[in-house]
């Protein structure tokens, strides 16, 4: 029984991986960090 639900909990994990994956490598996620490092290093000193 044990490795039923350590088959269940490892599937979990692996969809909640990819859901986080394709929200983190979204179009507008990437334009965000991109528009937050430009201008973190835009600053004037």
């Amino acid at each position: 029984m044990a490795t039923v639900e350590y088959l269940v909990g490892l599937l979990a994990v692996v969809a909640f991986a990819m859901v986080l994956y394709s929200v983190l490598t979204g179009d507008s996620v990437i334009a965000r960090v991109h528009e937050l490092v430009e201008r973190a290093l835009s600053v004037n000193i």
